[in-house]
């Protein structure tokens, strides 16, 4: 009986180590075999790119009009690209500033409710018994309150500010991620991994940090995919009543408001922000479609 060879026993470690880091690896290419998945990830690509480097190929600026075209088509001959609104500003420029916009509310309001929702949620589940009982019904009691009452209410003690809506949006959002984490973490707790971690004499923070939510990271990609669009959806919605992002600045659902007012006599100030909008919340579906397909468990082989 022959002894293993060096290079079989090197062959063997490299085997093991692809193998012990080839949960995300594996998730990865069946992420790329999804063709919407990948179309909705280089179109998101695309769309940051464009409303990060649009404004800075235009010669217009977003805030000063163009005294000699009102209410302008879109046209090469005048270098409006989208056409001008109803005071000469022009809407290709003022639509990237809104995608900034827009997309900076998504980003940031879903990492306010991601620190929070994880943390809060992972600890409730955690503890479990009287504790989790308590931490959950405040939740219930803040998830019953009114969105609007709420965000009007911040408003009127606070004042305007993009700031707020960040605050206001995520203050809400961490509710259904803490749901989901508490229930993730109820199902984890009691597994052996955990068991050991606790018999090696590790504490509950070091249990949580280290072995509870790195567990959680692919419920958590999935959903935060999931509720950018949301939260993109819900400040347009904001925008479109008036309690959203205020002049100069604008977004997407700004700009949609004032396109609908303007429908019948510049079409195109309401087609291209409402179209950005549109694309970008089924880019965000599909990747998020395509992520919750490829980090399923049950689908792997």
């Amino acid at each position: 009986m022959t002894e293993p060879t060096r290079d079989a026993f090197e062959q063997a470690l490299d085997t093991r180590e692809i193998r012990g880091r080839s949960l995300y690896v594996d998730a990865w290419h069946r992420l790329l075999k999804n063709k919407a998945a990948v179309v909705g990830l280089v179109v998101l690509a695309i769309m940051i790119v464009l409303v990060l480097v649009g404004p800075m190929l235009s010669q217009w600026d977003h805030e000063i009009p163009d005294w000699d075209h009102y209410s302008t088509p879109p046209s090469l001959e005048t270098g409006h690209l989208f056409g001008t609104d109803a005071i000469g500003r022009d809407l290709f420029v003022r639509t990237m500033i809104g995608g900034q916009i827009s997309l900076l509310v998504g980003l940031l309001a879903t990492l306010v409710s991601l620190i929070i929702g994880v943390t809060y949620g992972a600890v409730a589940g955690y503890l479990g018994g009287r504790a989790d009982n308590i931490m959950m019904r405040f939740v219930d009691a803040v998830y019953a309150m009114p969105f609007m009452f709420f965000v009007i209410l911040l408003m009127v003690v606070f004042g305007r500010n993009i700031f707020l809506i960040f605050l206001a949006i995520g203050a809400i959002n961490w509710l259904d991620m803490a749901r989901i984490v508490r229930g993730q973490t109820l199902s984890l707790k009691n597994k052996d991994f955990v068991e050991a971690a606790r018999a090696c004499g590790a504490t509950e923070a070091q249990v949580i940090r280290r072995h509870i939510i790195p567990n959680l990271l692919g419920v958590v990609i999935v959903y935060v995919t999931l509720t950018i669009p949301q939260v993109i959806l819900v400040e347009s919605f904001l925008s479109f009543l008036g309690l959203g992002v205020q002049e100069p600045l604008t977004s997407w659902g700004a700009l949609v408001n004032e396109g609908a007012q303007e429908l019948e006599t510049a079409p195109w100030s309401l087609m291209f922000p409402a179209g950005f909008l549109a694309v970008t919340l089924f880019a965000f579906n599909f990747l998020g479609d395509g992520l919750r397909d490829a980090l399923d468990p049950k689908d792997r082989l």
